[in-house]
């Protein structure tokens, strides 16, 4: 915007210089203008090199303008800084931008004697101050000696007015002031053959625009434009230099309308100078001077334009030579290169035609008059010669109805593009002039000459509207180059004289397979194609925002593909048969250039993040799928429906074939693994979710079985249950040791549990957080072998601590002998009698009874019951984090899978709770058992064996009962009183029932 903003302020710069000039120069301030050596009139002398001061002094002054002067002037106050001679001598102002340069420079300047003497300017470069007067006569005095005029001609102010001031619009419509930047096109070009003659776009333009006056003056609409006012052209000029930019240009006169204003428009439109204009309408005009009943489309142009223009109707001998040559090569193109009929036995005559052509070049190098006797003895003989080749009949046409010296393909092609280009703005490229209508309209009376056809001007505009826009960007161009290509006829909607034509124009062009020969479709078409296929090849890259550019490209490839599949040489473009095979080249194309892409990025950024480049490649290749399944396959899949599922799998298949050598080497878990293994694998989820949403589910299931699957599950799977198994044996191996060390105090008076079960669930939990930050992807199996493995330990663990209490039996005493509670016991404790002592065993177990007491028992208790009670808080923390681990599998979870998840949460821990609950009920049966036949063995038993009945009463263990009874309710936690009084209450009955069935008996 800063750099265009520059441009615009000096355009107005230039235009208001030139505004002042004008209006100096067309009063009577001037009393004579010297022209420069080689100047006729003023339309030869480039106002911007003429110095304003100079002429403003001679005014002044009242003295003669000297132009050669004032335009050394001018370049010599280009070497130094801008003087403010108001001001001190020594302030000076820098050229360059003030507030770009930074802040002034603190050094005082120079001195002036330091300096140097100018070659230019000697006498300035002098130590003392000079005055005013002292200086311009220095000034002048110098100048006349730096520059002496050989050829001076005075011009006086009313010579002036006799020349056209419309030079200076001239100068300002030739000037392109562009507000955008011009993309690069060179990889869109035409496929004709080159000329011979070195014809340039320049010589095209210039002979399209004759053409166009021919073709105009058929229907008699060229005339010579009249000269104005002085005061008419000075506000014609005033308003075209106050345009501004975003204008369209308007070139005609508010007097003007109709052809004359069309065709001026055409001529500002075509970049063509009002002197060429002229002398090409003057001299048409001339031409046809004599030839009554012959219109003007039927001349040879070039060669009538040579007779009836001379050289002093040029500036300089330079200007004429170039122009002569151009005619000489437009007709040696258009009869002899590229003839629209052939020569047949007419060959000698143009070999003929060369030698003419030659000599008329070569009469310029000779004197004057023998060049000029040359020349017309030349043209002469040329129009004898010439006339006939170009009158000969084609294409069922009358002789001497049409002049065939611009139809033959391809000249009359390239010259029809350089009319068609008229059409855009030329102070903004990406928009169509608002006279395009009537310009195309216009260009149809060329037709005639140039042999266009509604086929031939279809794809030539779409051509010409195509490559405007690749060169603008602007989306409203490559609208209307679809629009114009739908219009060309296929190959059954065109005549049968159309078809033979269009299959006659062939051009033999040379490519990087050799020498090839295409048809005029071919030409054309091909260049649009293959520039659509590598943009749309690499849409990643070209179209990374803009996807309604990317639509209409699509459109434009689409309609031409279709015209270019009805040419027969199409043999030598190889590519896909169907609209679908084309898409499908399209994404396989683009997705592995931006994949490859993507792996140079991951390559150069895994250095700095230093994070794995698989991890890296996986995570962009998934952003990438996102991206063109979103923003790319909407579009692409109106023409291919199953385009998305093609992206997905190819980028599977690309990614896989990096993974593969990384999932071949993997043996164990390690970082590496737990960084890329979740990223592939949260990849391939995508990829089957984006396939199976994007297709029916018969297509995605299709598109699925051909993906080769990372199988990562599985090889992560395995690394998992061994890292599981070799953690539970590290968890058996702490309860081992938990157990080991187990005194069995509580762990405090509100935690009443021993501190063995909470190391071993710290150590279960900590598994369980190290099993679940794992981040890699896991099967059930691998959850259920962490699960059996947690249970098993539970289970040692409820087992170790029934290990250690004695059995129940041994505690009890065996029965009196004295009873006749039963025979068998009776007999049985009569033979223990007889072998031992009942009392000794009780002496011999008494340490490790001891050992067991109340409170350490009620503390196992308290432990197991802790146990228990805190494994469904575990159960159900592992199967939350479970399902939200794979909860973005579920959608692809087979059913199998389900079935065996739910059965494995119904029985994940009821090993263990069998286990404890046993564990509990042992320990509550030993503890109650251990009470009244060990702790109380003096009291309930002893007692009980008295003599008489009133020494054996009940009421005397009542109170010790209940002291037994308080210290188990105080160790014991609530939830268990129930259970452990049931226990206790269960061996008193067992030691009651000898006793009331001996006193029954």
């Amino acid at each position: 915007m800063e750099e265009e903003g520059v441009v615009g302020v000096l355009q107005r710069y230039r235009r208001d210089r030139r505004v002042l000039l004008s209006f100096i120069l067309s009063g009577s301030l001037i009393k004579k203008v010297v022209m420069p050596p080689g100047a006729v009139s003023l339309d030869d002398v480039d106002l911007d090199q003429v110095s304003v001061d100079h002429i403003l002094n001679c005014a002044k002054k009242g003295e003669m303008l000297d132009l050669s002067e004032a335009i050394r002037v001018y370049h010599d106050s280009t070497l130094f800084p801008n003087m403010n001679k108001a001001g001190p001598a020594d302030e000076f102002f820098l050229v360059t931008d003030p507030i770009s340069s930074g802040s002034p420079p603190r050094r005082e300047p120079p001195l002036l004697h330091s300096i140097m003497p100018s070659p230019i300017l000697p006498s300035l470069a002098t130590p003392k101050t000079l005055d005013s007067a002292e200086d311009e006569n220095l000034l002048n005095l110098s100048k006349s000696q730096s520059l002496n005029s050989t050829q001076v001609q005075e011009l006086t102010i009313d010579d002036i007015d006799d020349f056209d001031d419309d030079e200076d619009l001239e100068e300002v419509d030739s000037q392109r002031y562009s507000r955008r930047v011009l993309n690069d096109a060179a990889d869109l070009e035409l496929g004709l053959p080159s000329f011979a003659t070195g014809i340039m776009d320049d010589d095209l333009r210039e002979t399209a625009y004759e053409i166009l006056l021919a073709s105009a003056g058929a229907s008699g609409g060229l005339i010579v434009p009249v000269k104005e006012k002085k005061k008419d052209k000075k506000s014609r000029l005033m308003r075209k230099l106050g345009r501004s930019k975003g204008e369209h240009v308007a070139t005609q006169n508010q007097q003007t309308s109709g052809l004359v204003s069309l065709l001026e428009t055409m001529r500002v439109q075509m970049e063509i100078t009002e002197a060429m204009d002229v002398r090409t309408r003057i001299g048409l005009l001339n031409a046809m001077v004599g030839k009554v009943g012959k219109r003007m489309d039927a001349l040879l142009i070039p060669l009538e334009l040579l007779c009836c223009i001379s050289r002093t109707e040029f500036s300089d001998k330079k200007s004429y030579i170039k122009w002569q040559k151009r005619q000489l090569n437009v007709m040696e193109e258009g009869l002899i290169n590229h003839p629209a009929v052939g020569f047949g036995e007419s060959g000698r005559k143009a070999s003929e035609l060369r030698v003419l052509l030659a000599k008329i070049e070569e009469s310029e190098m000779l004197t004057p008059s023998a060049g000029e006797l040359q020349r017309t003895e030349c043209l002469r003989c040329l129009r004898d010669v010439a006339t006939p080749l170009a009158e000969r009949p084609a294409r069922g046409d009358l002789t001497g109805e049409i002049c065939h010296w611009a139809d033959g393909y391809h000249l009359n092609v390239r010259l029809y593009e350089k009319l068609l280009l008229s059409v855009f703005d030329i102070l903004d490229e990406g928009k169509l002039t608002e006279e395009v209508e009537e310009i195309l309209e216009l260009l149809k009376s060329t037709w005639r000459i140039l042999g266009i056809t509604e086929t031939i001007h279809y794809t030539c505009y779409a051509w010409v509207l195509f490559r405007q826009f690749v060169l603008t960007g602007e989306r409203g161009l490559l609208q209307h180059s679809i629009e114009q290509l739908k219009k060309i006829p296929l190959k059954e909607q065109r005549g049968s004289q159309e078809r033979l034509h269009l299959k006659s124009l062939l051009g033999r062009v040379e490519s990087e397979n050799g020498v090839q020969e295409m048809t005029f479709l071919q030409s054309f078409l091909l260049p649009i194609q293959k520039w659509t296929d590598k943009h749309l090849g690499d849409y990643h890259h070209h179209y990374t925002e803009a996807t309604a550019m990317m639509e209409s490209v699509l459109v434009a490839a689409m309609v031409v593909r279709r015209l270019l599949c009805e040419e027969p040489e199409m043999a030598m473009y190889t590519g896909p048969v169907a609209d679908t095979e084309q898409i499908e080249s399209y994404v396989l194309s683009s997705i592995k250039s931006a994949y490859v892409r993507i792996i140079k990025d991951v390559e150069t950024m895994s250095d700095v993040t230093h994070e794995h480049p698989l991890a890296s490649l996986a995570e962009q290749t998934k952003k990438l799928l996102k991206k063109d399944a979103t923003m790319y396959m909407p579009i692409l899949s109106q023409r291919h429906p199953n385009a998305t599922a093609v992206s997905a799998s190819l980028i599977h298949k690309l990614f896989g074939i990096k993974l593969k050598p990384f999932l071949d080497s993997v043996e164990h878990l390690t970082e590496d693994t737990v960084a890329v293994f979740p990223a592939a694998n949260s990849l391939e989820q995508y990829v089957i979710e984006v396939i199976m949403s994007n297709c029916n589910e018969e297509t995605g299931e299709m598109y699925c079985k051909k993906l080769n699957l990372y199988e990562i599950k599985t090889i992560s799977g395995t690394l998992v249950l061994r890292w599981v198994n070799s953690q539970l044996g590290r968890i058996l191996s702490w309860v081992e040791r938990a157990i080991e060390q187990e005194r069995w105090v509580p762990v405090s008076p509100q935690q009443r549990h021993g501190s063995s079960i909470v190391e071993v669930y710290r150590i279960v939990e900590e598994t369980v957080d190290q099993f679940f930050a794992l981040k890699v992807p896991m099967r059930s199996s691998e959850l259920s072998s962490l699960l059996r493995g947690i249970d098993n330990a539970f289970q040692v663990y409820a087992r170790s601590v029934v290990n250690q209490l004695a059995k129940k039996e041994d505690v009890i005493p065996p029965v009196p002998i004295l009873t006749r509670y039963s025979k068998e016991g009776g007999i049985k404790a009569l033979v223990k009698k007889e072998l031992r002592d009942p009392r000794q065993p009780d002496v011999k177990r008494s340490t490790d009874y001891s050992a067991l007491t109340t409170p350490t028992l009620c503390v196992q208790l308290n432990t197991l019951y802790y146990a228990i009670s805190q494994l469904n808080k575990l159960e159900d923390s592992i199967w939350e984090r479970w399902t939200r681990k794979n909860y973005h599998d579920k959608s692809i979870r087979r059913p199998t899978e389900e079935n065996l998840r739910s059965s494995t949460r119904k029985e994940t821990f009821d090993g263990s709770r069998k286990d404890i609950n046993a564990a509990i009920n042992r320990v509550c049966e030993f503890t109650g058992t251990k009470i009244i036949f060990w702790d109380l063995r003096e009291s309930f038993i002893d007692n009980l064996y008295k003599p008489t009945v009133s020494q054996c009463r009940f009421e005397t263990l009542i109170d010790q009962l209940d002291l037994v009874l308080n210290q188990l309710c105080d160790k014991i936690v609530e939830q268990l009183r129930d259970r452990v009084v049931t226990g206790w209450l269960t061996p008193r009955h067992f030691g009651w029932r000898p006793i009331t069935h001996f006193y029954s008996c």
